[in-house]
């Protein structure tokens, strides 16, 4: 039996997604943060000595790290579904480029952006209006000009091509559903209706909707 061991605001529900689209049973085990630090409990440590989330124990397999999780469930349980075929290559290594962009480009300027926001609230009242002055200038002119830049990008993509790569939804399309999600709960997309487009197939999907049955909805850190 897979156990998905499952973070509140955290980007584990994508990890649920999948094994909806794939009807696998699972069992679901839930943590919830800190009140104060809004960080994982401890208990999660005991599963994975990182203590993050989305992490998945199989049997005697301990699988951390969603893109990992991903490849390992549809290597084993995926029988070809959710990915492209080998015989395409270019919708293959776009499957591939998507898969590892999520997490290598897209989330660390969202996760910036969180710390960023986060540094006026969290300051001394006697610095905040120099923390905000900071915060303010990093997002000013650095992180929304490169966020811009991306989701044009991005933007573009599915213009051209209706999702990712491969059947939907295909791993690349689980992969990039969080930060995606995470964008549309903190700007609007009028400028990106490809990508609003894209949220709004997730939250019609039928498998999707099964994992907010099961596990509640997505909510963000900071929300």
């Amino acid at each position: 039996m897979i156990h998905v061991h499952h973070l509140e605001k955290s980007r584990s529900h994508r990890i649920l997604w999948l094994l909806e689209a794939l009807e696998l049973d699972y069992e679901l085990v839930i943590y919830q943060r800190d009140d104060k630090t809004q960080q994982a409990p401890d208990s999660l440590k005991k599963i994975h000595p990182l203590g993050k989330s989305p992490v998945i124990t199989d049997g005697d397999l301990t699988v951390a790290e969603s893109g990992a999780i991903i490849d390992y469930l549809l290597q084993r349980y995926g029988q070809g579904r959710c990915q492209p075929s080998p015989d395409d290559l270019r919708a293959w290594v776009d499957y591939r480029y998507w898969l590892h962009y999520a997490e290598g480009s897209l989330m660390p300027l969202l996760v910036m952006q969180l710390v960023f926001s986060q540094v006026p609230k969290q300051s001394p009242w006697l610095i905040k209006p120099l923390a905000k002055g900071i915060s303010d200038t990093v997002s000013k002119r650095f992180l929304a000009p490169q966020m811009k830049q991306h989701l044009t990008f991005i933007n573009q993509h599915l213009s051209a091509n209706g999702n990712f790569a491969g059947p939907w939804p295909s791993g690349a399309d689980i992969q990039m559903s969080f930060p995606l999600q995470a964008v549309a709960a903190v700007q609007s997309l009028e400028q990106y209706s490809a990508i609003a487009a894209f949220v709004s197939r997730i939250e019609q999907d039928s498998a999707w909707q099964r994992v907010v049955e099961r596990a509640g909805p997505l909510t963000m850190p900071g929300q």
